[in-house]
Parts: structure tokens; sequence; C-alpha cells
């Protein structure tokens, strides 16, 4: 059924790619990965991969540079074992929100990631919901950029919540166009909330602009919850203008630092996060639902094989 498809996963997320192996019915590669005592990965793969057609599933989230290096090295090793494709499948980007230089003698560290992975040997990309679209334009070789959207709103839409009841909610003013297909998709009113950096780590939530929302239900999405600041500030401000309940959706659960603890606080019925970055036990509360992607990942690997449409994937 898949002829010369190989599927390898890395350390970084092994249930993700076992998932996806098992929605396309193909067990993942025999490799050995280990760290010697001085830090340094070392690779090895215990098949023949000559003339296949290779993925390589690797996140590069937490510890993000340890799941980098370990991408490179694992596409190197294929590149050297005679692989006719490697396509690099990158469910969370890392380093994505360094896009530009929004200050003097800083880098572009996205691009120079690209270049990494580029260089590496990687003949094609998969990733989903990159922090800045444009990083598609990074890269020198084919890029398949897919969105979570479509599985987020699948759930929310089963709540059943009634469109004039529903207001959906916009972090900032970056993720607007992002929120407006959430808003196509699930009805309801757009409400985004008017936040101020003071620094990279810092936000402040000042104003909401649209609604009104007292009395309604409120959505916020956001492509990825890093501490938290962000997405519990905006649900401190959607309680303050009276929404009745908050649920909160994201594509990447990062939840590094204080996230746990401020989300475990915070008066949100529902985080609704997808499993594109594995979960470690203290990274985990109550109110929190995750949903796989394993499925869009794996038939957007099917059809990358069989030179078949991708884009058929954002409906």
């Amino acid at each position: 059924m898949y002829d010369h498809l190989t599927l390898i996963g890395g350390r970084a997320h092994p249930q993700l790619a076992a998932d996806i192996g098992k929605f396309l019915n193909i067990p993942l590669a025999a490799i050995e990965v280990a760290d010697f005592p001085d830090g340094e990965i070392s690779v090895k793969l215990n098949q023949n991969i000559r003339g296949r057609d290779v993925f390589l599933i690797q996140p590069t989230g937490p510890p993000v540079n340890d799941n980098l290096i370990e991408l490179l090295i694992l596409i190197d090793a294929c590149k050297r074992a005679s692989a006719e494709r490697i396509t690099a499948v990158l469910p969370y980007f890392g380093y994505a929100r360094q896009d530009r230089k929004d200050a003097g003698r800083v880098p572009i560290t996205s691009k120079l990631v690209a270049n990494l992975i580029t260089k590496a040997g990687a003949d094609r990309v998969l990733a989903m919901d990159l922090h800045a679209a444009q990083i598609q334009g990074f890269f020198d070789i084919p890029f398949d950029h897919l969105v979570a959207s479509p599985i987020l709103d699948e759930y929310f839409a089963s709540l059943n919540i009634p469109p004039e009841e529903l207001v959906i909610i916009s972090p900032d003013e970056g993720s607007i166009k992002r929120v407006l297909q959430h808003v196509e998709h699930l009805g309801g009113s757009l409400a985004i909330v008017d936040k101020r950096r003071s620094s990279a780590l810092h936000t402040r939530q000042a104003n909401l602009i649209g609604g009104p929302i007292e009395g309604k239900t409120a959505l916020i999405f956001d492509d990825m919850i890093s501490t938290a600041g962000s997405i519990v500030g905006s649900v401190k401000v959607a309680k303050e203008h009276g929404a009745k309940k908050v649920y909160v959706g994201t594509s990447h659960g990062v939840f590094c630092g204080p996230a746990a603890a401020r989300l475990r606080e915070a008066p949100i019925e529902e985080i609704v996060a997808t499993d594109s970055l594995p979960l470690q036990a203290d990274q985990q509360f109550d109110n929190l639902r995750i949903i796989s992607v394993a499925t869009l990942l794996g038939e957007a690997i099917r059809r990358i094989h069989r030179n078949e449409s991708v884009s058929y994937l954002f409906d």
C-alpha cells in the first residue's frame, strides 16, 4: 500500500510518532538513539532505507536545542544511508518566534534553523501552525504548512454553544486573521484584546475591542501557550467584561515555567490543546483536554508520499 515509505520517530515525541504509524498501519523504523556521557547524541539506523521515502517525526519543542540537534543528526544519517527523499515532520517548530529583527544586533534564528535543516539534507518539510506563516519562505525546499483549526473547531462545535451566545476572542492584534477562521467555522462575534508587550517575557492586556461579551461564552484561541501570561491576561479581561464562561484553544501546549500553575488558577472552563508536543506530569491539570493530530499528520504524509494534494486538509 505504501511502497518505499519509511517512518522514523525521534525521541522528542515517541507517542505521536507511534500514533501516526498506527494510523498509516506502518511500523516505525528500527533505530538506536542514545547520549554519550559528554552529552553528544548517537544515532544508528538498524534497517536498510536505501531508495526509501523517509519521514522523520520530531517536534523541536523543549528541550529545544537537544531535539533540534537530534533532528539534524537523524537527517544526516538518512542522507548518508541513501534515502531517496527525506521529509522533516515538525508538528511544532522551535525558534519560530525569532522570525525577524525587532531590535538592533539580534539574529533571525528561524532562518538559521531553516538553513540548518536544509543543509543537513532534508528535501521537504511538513509543519503545523507556525507562529509566523512567513517562515515557510525561509526554506529553499518544498514546505507543507498544516493548520489544526479544523480539529479544534470540530471539538468546540460539539459543545453546541448557540452562535448568538458566543464571542471568539483574539488574544492580540497579530492573531486576528487566524481567529477569523474560527469565527467563520463556529459563528459568533469577534473581539480583540489590546496586548502591549514590555519585553520578550512580559506583556500587559489593556482593553477589549469589539463585543459586547457580557453574559456570553468566550472562546480564546492562540497558536501556542508558553508561559501562559498572555492567555491568562486575556481570560482576566474577558471575565472583567462579563463573560459567563471562558474556553481556551491552542495548537501547541508548550506549558513551560509557571504556565501550569497559572492555568490551574485561572477561571477557565476548559483548555483544549493538540498533542503536537508531549506533556510531562507537572504540565497536566484537571481542565486540560488533549486532541490528537496524528490523523491530520498521517494523512498529510500519505498524500505527500503519493504526490497528492495536501490543501484538501485545510477543509
